[in-house]
C-alpha cells in the first residue's frame, strides 16, 4: 500500500504576514474620508426631513385633532317573541346576510291557526246578527203601518157609533123608536170609542219595540265590530309566528332550537345592520373640540387593519358630557373634588362606499379617529403629500 502523504503548507513569517496586511494609518485614513462624505448627505436628509415635517405640521398636522377612544356602533336588534309558542323551524345559520321581510324562525302555527279560525266563526255569526235585527226593524215598522191603518179604522167606526147614537137618541125621544134600539146604538159606539183606544195603545207598542229592535241592532253592529277586532288579533297572532327580520343585516348569537318552547321577552336572535348602516362613536377631550364642527372630514384608521382607513364626516357632537350621560353622574360638589379632562362622543358617519367595501367594518371594533378642523373641504395631503407639494414648489 501506498503511504497518503499530505501536501505541505507554506509557512508564513510574521514579518511576511505584516507586510501583506494594509497599514492601520490607512484604514483610519479611508474611514474618515467615508464620514467626510456622508456626514453632509446625513445633514441635508435630516434637513429636508425636519422641513418637509415643519411644513406638513404647519399646514396639515397641527388641524387634525385625533383620539383612539373611538368604536363602531350600529343599531342591533335582538329579536324575540310576541306569543308563546314552540320553535317549529330555524330557518337562518350564524354570521348569515338576511334581507328585510326575510323569516328567520317559524314557531308552530296550529293552535293560532285554530283561535283564527274560532274568531273567524263567531265574526259570521255577529254579521248573521246585524241581518236578523236589520230585518226586524223592517218588519216592526210595516206593523206600525198597520197599527196606524187599524187607528185610523178605529176612528172611522167611532166617528159612524157616535152619529148612530145621537139619530137613536133623537128618535127615541120623539117616540120613533124604541129604547132598546136607543140602548144598542149607545153600547155601540162605546165599543167603537174602545176599539180606538185599543188601537191606539197597539199603534204604541209598535214604536216602543221599533226603539228596542234600534238598540239591539246598535247592540248587534257592536258585537260584529268586536268580532272583527278579534279576527284582526287572531291574523295578528298568526303573524307572529313567524319572526321576520325587520332590516337588511347579518344574524348572530342564535340561541332558538327547533321544539324549544318561547315566551314573549325570549332572546331567539340577534340582527347586526350591514356595514353602510354603521356609524363611529368617538370620544375627544373637551380641549380638543374648540374647532370641531358638523361636516368636517375624519380619516377612521381600524385597529385591525392600520392600512385599510376609511374615510367619514362628523355628523353630530353630543349636548353633554359622557360622564353625566353614565348610570352614576359626578358630584363635583364634593370636598375630595379632582379635575379630569372631560370627553364628549362625537357621531361620525361613515362614507357609504367606503363601508360598502371594507370588509373589517363591524359593530364594537376600535378605531383611530382624525378629524381635520381646517373645514369641510380640506384636502389632506399626508406627510409624503406635503413633501411632494413642498419639493414641487421649491424645484420649478
Amino acid at each position: 500500500m501506498n503511504a497518503v502523504t499530505e501536501k505541505p503548507v507554506p509557512l508564513v513569517t510574521e514579518q511576511q504576514g505584516q507586510e501583506t496586511a494594509p497599514p492601520r494609518h490607512s484604514v483610519a485614513l479611508g474611514r474618515r474620508r467615508m464620514r467626510r462624505l456622508i456626514r453632509p448627505g446625513l445633514a441635508a436628509a435630516i434637513l429636508i426631513g425636519g422641513a418637509v415635517t415643519a411644513s406638513w405640521w404647519f399646514t396639515e398636522g397641527r388641524w387634525i385633532e385625533s383620539t383612539d377612544n373611538a368604536y363602531v356602533q350600529g343599531d342591533i336588534a335582538v329579536l324575540s317573541p310576541r306569543i308563546d309558542g314552540e320553535v317549529a323551524k330555524v330557518l337562518v345559520r350564524d354570521n348569515q346576510r338576511v334581507h328585510a321581510g326575510d323569516t328567520l324562525i317559524q314557531l308552530d302555527p296550529a293552535d293560532y291557526e285554530a283561535r283564527l279560525a274560532q274568531a273567524r266563526a263567531a265574526a259570521a255569526e255577529a254579521e248573521a246578527a246585524v241581518t236578523t235585527a236589520q230585518r226586524q226593524l223592517v218588519q216592526q215598522q210595516s206593523t206600525i203601518q198597520a197599527a196606524e191603518a187599524a187607528v185610523l179604522q178605529a176612528q172611522a167606526e167611532l166617528t159612524r157609533a157616535s152619529a148612530n147614537a145621537t139619530r137613536s137618541a133623537s128618535l127615541t125621544a120623539s117616540g120613533w123608536t124604541s129604547r132598546q134600539a136607543d140602548e144598542l146604538a149607545i153600547a155601540t159606539s162605546r165599543k167603537a170609542t174602545a176599539a180606538l183606544a185599543s188601537a191606539t195603545a197597539q199603534k204604541e207598542a209598535a214604536e216602543q219595540q221599533l226603539a228596542v229592535l234600534a238598540a239591539q241592532l246598535t247592540q248587534a253592529h257592536a258585537r260584529r265590530q268586536n268580532a272583527a277586532a278579534a279576527v284582526r288579533l287572531a291574523e295578528n297572532n298568526l303573524s307572529y309566528t313567524a319572526i321576520k327580520a325587520p332590516f337588511d343585516g347579518v344574524v348572530g348569537n342564535r340561541a332558538a332550537e327547533p321544539g324549544q318552547h318561547v315566551s314573549p321577552g325570549t332572546q331567539l336572535i340577534a340582527l347586526a345592520p350591514p356595514s353602510d348602516a354603521l356609524w363611529v362613536t368617538a370620544n375627544f377631550k373637551e380641549t380638543q373640540l374648540r374647532q370641531m364642527r358638523p361636516g368636517m372630514k375624519v380619516r377612521l384608521i381600524p385597529d385591525i387593519a392600520p392600512g385599510a382607513a376609511v374615510d367619514g364626516r362628523v355628523e353630530s357632537l353630543a349636548p353633554a358630557t359622557g360622564a353625566l350621560f353614565s348610570l352614576l353622574p359626578p358630584e363635583n360638589a364634593t370636598g375630595n373634588f379632582t379635575k379630569v379632562v372631560q370627553r364628549v362622543p362625537v357621531r361620525i358617519a361613515i362614507d357609504p362606499a367606503d363601508a360598502r367595501n371594507a370588509g373589517w367594518l363591524r359593530a364594537g371594533l376600535s378605531v383611530t379617529a382624525e378629524v381635520d378642523t381646517r373645514g369641510p373641504d380640506a384636502q389632506r395631503l399626508g406627510l409624503f403629500g406635503t413633501a411632494a407639494a413642498t419639493m414641487k414648489g421649491i424645484v420649478p
